[in-house]
């Protein structure tokens, strides 16, 4: 019997502002699916090239009343990236808060409007400290 990843999918609120979040990470809308009947939307993003690791953004037009809750209890996503220095301050210059600063190089985490935690981590070996990471408190918990 064989396995194959697909997607994973979390619920939003807001579905224009979670989209902005994931763009600023990278990912790109790769396919929609509208329900009127069912009166929701499937949004698939997922980074250039990774189209098969897609997270599905589902919206639910008459809203969410439980949204946006804590939301630890999914976990978190996770993505590689080449700078982790340079995403996180190009997160921090579009208004994302960095809930734990990438102090060490390697790992840092942020949260999308909905409150889906999301794993930064460095690409290869950990880039040597440096500020203002290397000194920022965590903000929150991821």
């Amino acid at each position: 019997m064989s396995l194959r990843y697909l997607h994973t999918m979390v619920r939003v609120k807001d579905l224009e502002k979670t989209m902005r979040f994931f763009e600023l990470l990278g990912l790109r809308e790769i396919n929609r699916m509208d329900n009127e009947q069912g009166r929701f939307s499937l949004i698939f993003m997922a980074a250039p090239g990774q189209e098969d690791c897609a997270v599905e953004l589902t919206h639910n037009w008459d809203g969410d009343e439980g949204l946006p809750s804590d939301s630890r209890h999914f976990g978190h996503l996770a993505y590689e990236v080449d700078d982790i220095y340079a995403l996180c301050q190009h997160l921090m210059d579009n208004g994302v808060t960095i809930n734990r600063p990438p102090r060490d190089g390697h790992m840092a985490f942020v949260r999308s409007p909905d409150n889906i935690s999301v794993e930064l981590l460095q690409k290869g070996k950990p880039l040597a400290p440096q500020e203002p990471w290397a000194s920022m408190e965590n903000t929150g918990h991821w």
